[in-house]
């Protein structure tokens, strides 16, 4: 059975009269996850007993005419690196078996004031990282589901929620979402507060995962409308609901470093996809047309080795910590990081933040040619095998240069998934998502 997606907002119109409901939402939820958990592992903890009592409230607050925000009553799941007060929070390491923090984080805290319905923790990887925790790719249970937001992607893929919280610093919002066939939002860095979330990376953000467009900016706008960005930054701004789609005249086409390992059946579809655009009146932009862009590609050839050098120095705390606690309980994946760390230097580290710092200059430069950059999300659908969640070379760059980005389910290789990639420029994320919903329409027109 081809997984479907749950999507949530769609639906609301119908909850003041009760001809659906928040309610009913939830049970569809609950009976997925009943034909597809044990399968597919999305979830660390459910709470089944604790999501029908506030789905209950929701319902009462919609015909009373009152709800809290437009996600209120919406299921959703919260990725197991975001603390939360009422379940554990165990980052995939055992080093938090049983962790239960005292308070929720802002992310959680704004959700929860927004209405939403916490149905459950979603698997992570390690920390966040490189180490799978077994999630299993709903539309193809022998291959990964991508990560670090494993859990997140699996369960809205298949409708086992209608949105949930993911966390990226390399590619772990973009590239499971399009894996598994649901919309992602990865935000200008700084957009949505990452208080209480061991994600701490200057990279780092917190993000939505969710089966609408429509779903995946509206938790993120309730979040950020009650708990706002990062200290320092604005937040996210822009309507409570998607902005109005607005026809780009310009759009560029980035390959990134990945380009070569990208398969034939992804190349087609990717062909497929900016034909179309195309015939709707848009200018695709190349590198071979471009000195500018043809200077991004260059800027952000090395975002993998940048990044994962930046990474590496920022996890000295508390990696180091943990290594001193308990090193036999941490993956192979986090000593090396860890070893890599004692290995820099902090002139190092400072050069590659310039090496950032030049890559983001020449994406600001590009800002007044086009509406939006796009690309995959991947080379190529998700992989056989659960050792790895697969190469994230492709969605590197946005996250290098700190852009807000979706990923559209309108590509497919292998018959299986692939996202479209749509980068927009930092802190004009409403106007990222005019662009998104206008390419969504386009293609799945």
């Amino acid at each position: 059975m081809t997984p479907q997606r749950r999507p949530f907002l769609s639906r609301t119109s119908a909850f003041p009269d009760d001809a659906d409901s928040p309610v009913r939402v939830l049970e569809e939820c609950l009976a997925e996850i009943g034909r597809r958990e044990t399968e597919v592992g999305a979830f660390t903890v459910i709470d089944e007993a604790g999501a029908r009592q506030a789905a209950a409230a929701s319902a009462a607050r919609w015909r009373a005419g009152t709800p809290l925000s437009p996600v209120d009553g919406m299921p959703v799941g919260v990725k197991d690196m975001i603390d939360t007060a009422d379940l554990v929070t165990g980052m995939g390491s055992p080093l938090f078996d049983g962790h239960r923090p005292r308070f929720d984080a802002a992310s959680v805290q704004g959700l929860r004031e927004a209405g939403a319905v916490i149905l459950g923790k979603t698997v992570t990887t390690e920390f966040a990282s490189t180490a799978p925790r077994g999630t299993r790719n709903p539309w193809d249970p022998a291959r990964t589901p991508g990560g670090s937001s494993s859990g997140s992607a699996a369960a809205v893929g298949c409708g086992m929620l209608c949105g949930a919280l993911g966390t990226q610093v390399v590619g772990s919002i973009l590239r499971p979402s399009g894996f598994c066939g649901a919309y992602g939002f990865k935000p200008s860095v700084g957009a949505i507060n990452r208080g209480g979330s061991l994600d701490f990376l200057s990279q780092s953000v917190t993000g939505t995962i969710a089966a609408s467009l429509a779903d995946a900016w509206a938790m993120a706008r309730a979040v950020a409308d009650r708990v706002g960005g990062d200290p320092g930054c604005p937040g996210l701004v822009g309507p409570p609901t998607l902005p109005p789609a607005h026809a780009p005249m310009q759009l560029a086409v980035l390959r990134t470093a990945g380009w070569p390992l990208v398969p034939a059946g992804a190349r087609a579809s990717l062909d497929a996809a900016l034909e179309r655009l195309r015939a709707a009146g848009v200018r695709i932009l190349l590198p071979e047309d471009s000195a500018m862009l043809a200077a991004l590609e260059t800027a952000t050839q090395d975002a993998m080795a940048i990044t994962m050098g930046i990474n590496a120095w920022e996890w000295r705390w508390p990696l180091g910590s943990f290594v001193a606690r308990d090193a036999a309980a941490l993956s192979p994946s986090s000593r090396e990081r860890h070893a890599r760390a004692l290995a820099m230097t902090q002139a190092e580290y400072a050069a590659l933040l310039e090496r950032r710092a030049a890559a983001r200059a020449v994406y600001a430069a590009l800002a007044g040619g086009v509406d939006a950059v796009i690309g995959v999300t991947a080379p190529g659908a998700a992989p056989r095998g659960l050792d790895s969640t697969g190469n994230p070379i492709c969605v590197v760059p946005g996250s290098l240069l700190g852009a807000p980005g979706v990923s559209l389910p309108v590509l497919e290789d292998e018959g299986l998934p692939l996202g479209l990639q749509v980068l927009g420029f930092p802190q004009r994320d409403s106007e990222l998502f005019a662009v998104a919903r206008w390419i969504d329409d386009v293609l799945n027109g």
